[in-house]
């Protein structure tokens, strides 16, 4: 299906922080699959534990215990504030699931009334059928028929819009600590609390969309670890597994026992394949000091690109994100498109996001060398748009 319109480009190997084409071109690589390779690509560790375990097992369904589900599941509750956890295999599945959870929990909890969820305006929560309601993008939506019910939108940073919504059918509010897809907006601290604090009064239940945030991204394992703020449930997937499907639903145990047998499941939700590769990766993750070398190259890259911005504020008019989650915001009548393809011509991948821009979502283990390679790269892009721009 032509749904992904037409790549011109084809890779047949990555590298680290690069990826090399069909002819041998060499691109650095600050898209990382949309978030996804948090450890480059090849990474030694990865590609040993998938090996490892491919000789041995890949699948058998959870009719039967698998032990790597269960030990990844146990280091992510004390990493975390979850208690339970539920493996899929991808984003839009862990919030499926997480949405599910708070439905449950309400009806388990003698409340079957309470089954709607607030999210935000500019979210993006995935493209099955429920979580295209869920963000009412009418790009995404056309042509799909109405949105399902059970979603109720309201403004960000809002609170009288958040309360207004509230009725006696809520369940749950729904948001991203970071807003990706919608261009990368972070919600502020005085908001997340503010959001803890009304589910606490009206008995809702708060869940995270930490898909695209999680696992290292903005320099702590979970966005909202930059705040005093935690949810009931989150869900996660992207750089879970650094590249492999993965994707999961945290909960408390509240939530979590609400789930009995046959509530919910994946068929390959937690398979041996996929947990080798994420409990690889979260060794990594959790190294000394790895988080900090995160914050210290989102802090590089975000100085030499408002540099570039500085030089070109006729491009670039403002610079946005947390760690290595960095987006430029791009100035009409310019395009992010224009300035990702300009980007492209100088072997620099990057993705576009809503409002306008430009995201760099690297591998988290890029150093210096990247990072100066990824800044150099924007200032030729801009130069070049203002050379066409001029002609």
């Amino acid at each position: 299906m032509p749904n992904y319109g037409y790549p011109t480009i084809s890779f047949e190997r990555g590298e680290g922080a690069y990826l090399f084409d069909t002819d041998g071109h060499r691109y650095l690589d600050f898209a990382a699959g949309i978030a996804v390779n948090s450890l480059g690509h090849s990474h030694p560790a990865l590609v040993s534990a998938l090996k490892g375990q491919a000789e041995r097992l890949w699948h058998v369904s959870n009719l039967y215990a698998i032990p790597d589900q269960v030990r990844m599941a146990e280091r992510l509750c004390s990493l975390s504030f979850a208690d339970a956890i539920f493996f899929c295999n991808s984003g839009t599945e862990a919030m499926e699931g997480a949405v599910k959870a708070a439905r449950r929990f309400h009806a388990h909890n003698g409340c079957p009334e309470k089954w709607r969820a607030i999210t935000l305006e500019g979210s993006f929560h995935g493209r099955t059928l429920a979580m295209l309601a869920a963000s009412k993008n009418p790009k995404h939506l056309d042509g799909f028929g109405d949105p399902a019910d059970g979603f109720d939108i309201v403004p960000v940073h809002n609170m009288n819009a958040l309360r207004d919504a509230i009725t006696p059918e809520t369940a749950a509010i729904v948001a991203e600590p970071i807003q990706g897809e919608g261009g990368l907006r972070p919600l502020s601290e005085d908001y997340l609390r503010d959001m803890r604090a009304v589910a606490d009064e009206f008995g809702l239940l708060l869940v995270f969309d930490e898909v695209q945030t999680g696992f290292g991204r903005t320099g702590k394992l979970f966005a909202h670890e930059w705040t005093s703020v935690t949810p009931d449930v989150m869900a996660c997937a992207k750089g879970i597994a650094g590249g492999f499907p993965c994707g999961a639903v945290l909960a408390t145990d509240p939530v979590a026992s609400s789930m009995t047998a046959g509530s919910h499941g994946s068929t390959f939700g937690g398979n041996p394949l996929a947990m080798a590769v994420a409990n690889a990766n979260l060794d990594v993750l959790t190294a000394d000091s790895f988080l900090d070398d995160v914050v210290r190259s989102g802090e590089a890259l975000q100085a030499g690109l408002r540099g570039v911005a500085d030089k070109h504020p006729d491009i670039i008019c403002d610079i946005r994100g947390k760690g290595l989650m960095v987006g430029m915001v791009v100035a009409a009548p310019f395009t992010n498109s224009q300035l990702g393809d300009a980007a492209r011509d100088v072997d620099l991948l990057t993705v576009v996001a809503g409002e306008n821009v430009l995201r760099m979502l690297p591998p988290l283990i890029i150093g210096e060398e990247e990072i100066v390679q990824a800044v150099d790269a924007i200032e030729q892009a801009c130069q070049a748009l203002a050379s066409s721009s001029d002609a």
